[in-house]
């Protein structure tokens, strides 16, 4: 399903000053990029206590192109965009949606990443027993894909749902199932995902890639992912990196480098190492 076109990237970013001249800007010759660390497989910490996930393996690949210096940090969610303003860091890659209303204070690359928001619940629940689907919604057809919301409420409903604070997946439950379920928020999604484990909540909201690297292990075996994804909307055009609206340069530099990322193959490959599937942006 071709979700996003170069066409609506551009109209959307160009509002906001994409493609504007960034030539009275120094190229940078070192940055800080921030994530999450706790948001695998995009990004996490491994077990020598250093970086890793799909998006730190990203953050070098485009720091190569770019022929620059990066130093990646781990921040908490909360205070990503906030550090950001302060000149804390300068780049944010840590599986963030570009969205309307984060595009009022920060600016955006284009697009790195698409990757639908889904539950995953017990195999002998309700909506379990469905599984998974692998049609995508667009909620910018409100039509079809309020047809399928309507459709998971009856399953979902009197459950408790575990979601992320201050993310797109918490405003998705609350907008369109907060008349139906019990919505849980957790800091990280490590603790909703424990929460799901132990029995504690009895689905988790989430985008699918990072729900299926956590289906994967055995302490998952009895819970699976189960309906339709849905993307734009309030999810944005797609997963990118975040950066202040001043850095016109750095995103000038940015973009070359996802496009070259695109071109040959390298967001396929890398998605496909780490989330088993293919995210690359469709223009």
């Amino acid at each position: 399903m071709k979700i996003h076109r170069l066409a609506a990237v551009a109209a959307v970013l160009g509002m906001l000053g994409f493609g504007q001249s960034a030539l009275a800007q120094d190229a940078p010759k070192a940055i800080t990029i921030a994530t999450e660390g706790a948001y695998a497989p995009w990004n996490f910490t491994n077990s020598d206590g250093k970086l890793d996930g799909l998006e730190i393996e990203l953050a070098n690949d485009l720091c190569a192109r770019m022929k620059i210096t990066c130093t990646i940090i781990a921040q908490n969610w909360d205070g990503l965009i906030p550090s950001l303003k302060v000149g804390k860091f300068d780049v944010i890659m840590a599986g963030m949606f570009i969205t309307p209303k984060r595009l009022e204070t920060i600016d955006f690359t284009q697009p790195y990443a698409v990757d639908p928001g889904g539950f995953a619940v017990a195999k002998d629940s309700e909506l379990g027993k469905l599984g998974v689907s692998a049609e995508k919604f667009n909620l910018d057809d409100e039509a079809a894909s309020m047809a399928a919301i309507e459709k998971l409420k009856p399953l979902l409903k009197g459950k408790v749902v575990g979601v992320q604070s201050a993310t797109m997946m918490r405003e998705f439950v609350k907008k369109y199932f907060g008349d139906t379920v019990e919505i849980r928020e957790y800091k990280t999604t490590e603790q909703h995902d424990l929460d799901l484990a132990a029995g504690r909540i009895d689905a988790i909201f989430a985008q699918q890639t990072a729900l299926t690297a956590t289906l994967s292990k055995p302490e998952f075996a009895d819970y699976t992912l189960a309906g339709p994804g849905f993307v734009g909307g309030m999810f944005g055009l797609g997963t990118g990196a975040g950066l202040r609206k001043e850095d016109t340069k750095l995103k000038e530099m940015l973009n070359t480098a996802i496009d070259e990322a695109i071109a040959d193959g390298t967001i396929k490959r890398i998605s496909e190492k780490w989330v088993k599937t293919d995210v690359t942006p469709v223009k």
